[in-house]
């Protein structure tokens, strides 16, 4: 017979914070998959009820679930500045890679995947400067 680990996934470490950068980036896109999922059904049956044509709502509704999951991280940081920096760092450089992905893609696609594109681009970003600028810079102050 053969002995399964029962590990928990994903890992999170003492303080409640996912412990590895697979483990956050992840949580990360399932969410973004999931909501992507649950606006394409939306989609469907918008289009299938006439309301709208098919593609006309934005992608970036799929960041709910990633938002979420970047608040209980925010959460679980603990108080202290570094993690006001780090967030406020993660947002804007996420926000600047999302939106041109998210402007190259304009022209080709809809606005539902062009919008997609861009909030895939914006969650992997804010997930790297999240998990290293964090522990980068509470090493850098002791914390």
């Amino acid at each position: 017979m053969t002995e399964t680990k029962s590990e928990r996934r994903p890992r999170r470490g003492p303080d409640g914070r996912l412990a590895t950068f697979p483990d956050l980036t992840g949580t990360a896109l399932a969410g973004l998959v999931c909501g992507f999922v649950v606006l394409l059904v939306f989609e469907g049956a918008m289009s299938l009820l006439r309301l709208s044509e098919f593609g006309d709502a934005s992608g970036w509704i799929a960041l709910i679930l990633p938002v979420w999951l970047f608040t209980e991280e925010f959460r679980a940081a603990g108080w202290g500045a570094s993690r006001i920096i780090v967030a406020i760092l993660g947002a804007g450089f996420g926000l600047a890679v999302g939106m041109t992905l998210a402007g190259l893609s304009a022209g080709p696609f809809p606005s539902l995947v062009s919008g997609a594109i861009g909030a895939l681009g914006l969650t992997v970003v804010y997930c790297a400067v999240w998990f290293y600028g964090l522990r980068w810079l509470g090493h850098r102050i002791g914390g």
